[in-house]
């Protein structure tokens, strides 16, 4: 072996050389990379900071692991090999998103995506699995094809800064929905009350309140890791006292894909009863991909003065080969997922973040019945959390100004009382032209928002509503 030279002392290492300090070195040399090739030092982070941020973000969105499989079957897609398409959906979508677009967003396939092409499209309108895949298909070949032309980036250059700070307001109720309806704090009502409080004093919701209360103290007194921390504390809190069963099996084997490998229809998807359905997907994964990245990238201040995001081609083009690549593998739309703000919250600026998603769902490929056994009393705390750790963004909507504040307004409420993100985005879409139009500053209005104002009208009519 050679001798080593270290590089920020000089000192030469011979062969013989204490272990300890060539350790050191080869820990250094890694350090130095991923620095250098993450710009950790740009963004003010590092290295620790990267792998913690990266095991919350992996923590919180885990679930879908178990999920996605569960929601899919009942479209007839098998679960086993649906879980493993799910895991090598994530692996390769969040690699892509951390080694290429150097950015903390972890890729997964979609929660509603998958429950709109199991229970609307497959259940309610009787459209096989293998077309509705086809259909994701050719909307990730579309994503390539805009993406290239750098069609997508001069679509979300002329979304207007209001939208885009309201992209990250309605993100926030949206996950805090969600983590307040997993633990139980709130549930959907009966007769005429649309949501209720939930049975507060049951142990469930009073271990989702504990894990609430561990890590709002543990970010006040600004502890790293908070969220993680909470989460897992949680978790074991929820194991002792029976609210949810400690894991009987850690691992096992991943299941094969062949029975759902490259099974997509693409010709059944471009027939005229498809056609609608592959436009709306389209639409919905086009509007939710493109809110996220925004919302995100607003809340960890990556969004230059005039509210663009620097090289937003590079995370859309990795969204968009993993939604090419999802119905090849056997699962549904994926894309940059929203829990990727706890990653965020806990300090990841860079890809690093991502990369360390991506080693978790590889791991978890063996680990599943694991990953699987955490309960949403302590993951769902962590939703609510975030939730207004994303609400930062609200001060700089200017609602003085009806027409930017009615259309932010109708982003933030409807993306959470609709529980859709993409009626949402539409509706600001829609509603942002009009009211500049009203005004009379339709001038104001780019050509690339009257696109968009146009898809969004169409993904209201021929969205299945039934």
């Amino acid at each position: 072996m050679p001798a080593l030279t270290h590089p920020s002392t000089g000192v030469t290492l011979g062969v013989r050389d204490n272990l300890d300090h060539e350790e050191q070195f080869t820990v250094n040399i890694i350090t130095t990379f991923l620095h250098h090739h993450f710009h950790m030092d740009e963004r003010g982070t590092s290295v620790r900071r990267e792998l913690l941020a990266g095991l919350t973000t992996f923590t919180t969105m885990s679930y879908i692991i178990v999920v996605n499989p569960a929601i899919l079957k009942a479209a007839g897609i098998p679960a086993g090999p649906s879980l493993t398409a799910t895991v090598l959906v994530a692996v390769v979508g969040c690699l892509l998103m951390g080694l290429y677009a150097n950015r903390p967003f972890a890729i997964a396939p979609y929660m509603g995506e998958n429950a709109f092409i199991a229970y609307t499209l497959c259940l309610g309108l009787g459209i096989h699995w293998q077309v509705a895949l086809g259909a994701i298909f050719w909307a990730g070949v579309a994503f390539l094809l805009l993406t290239v032309l750098k069609v997508r980036q001069q679509l979300v250059e002329a979304i207007p800064t209001s939208l885009r700070y309201s992209f990250a307001v309605g993100i926030g109720f949206f996950l805090t929905f969600i983590g307040l309806n997993q633990t139980g704090l709130v549930e959907l009502g009966v007769a005429g009350a649309p949501v209720k409080a939930g049975a507060l004093t049951t142990a469930p919701v009073l271990v989702a309140i504990f894990g609430f209360l561990l890590i709002g103290a543990l970010v006040i007194r600004k502890i790293p890791g908070a969220i993680l921390i909470g989460i897992v504390v949680t978790a074991l809190v929820a194991y002792a006292t029976k609210v949810a069963p400690w894991p009987q099996q850690f691992f096992g084997r991943p299941e094969s894909l062949g029975p759902i490998f490259a099974q997509l229809d693409l010709r059944g998807a471009l027939s005229p009863k498809a056609l609608p359905v592959a436009l709306t997907i389209f639409i919905m994964a086009f509007v939710d991909t493109m809110g996220t990245l925004i919302g995100l990238s607003a809340r960890a201040g990556f969004l230059d003065e005039r509210g663009n995001l620097p090289q937003i081609e590079r995370p859309m083009m990795a969204d968009a080969l993993a939604t090419t690549l999802a119905p090849l593998l056997g699962t549904t739309t994926s894309g940059a997922f929203v829990e990727s703000a706890t990653g965020i919250e806990a300090g990841g600026r860079t890809g690093l973040t991502a990369v360390v998603v991506a080693a978790g769902f590889a791991l978890a490929a063996f680990a599943a019945p694991f990953i699987g056994a955490i309960p949403p009393q302590a993951y769902g705390p962590a939703l609510i959390i975030v939730g207004l750790f994303m609400l930062a963004p609200i001060t700089k909507i200017d609602f003085a100004d009806y027409t930017e504040s009615i259309p932010a307004f109708a982003v933030v409420t409807l993306m959470c009382f609709t529980f859709n993100i993409a009626v949402g985005i539409t509706a600001g879409f829609v509603l942002w032209p009009f009211c500049k139009l009203v005004q009379g500053e339709g001038r104001k209005v780019r050509w690339g928002m009257w696109v968009l104002a146009a898809l969004s009208l169409l993904f209201f009519v021929f969205y299945p509503y039934k």
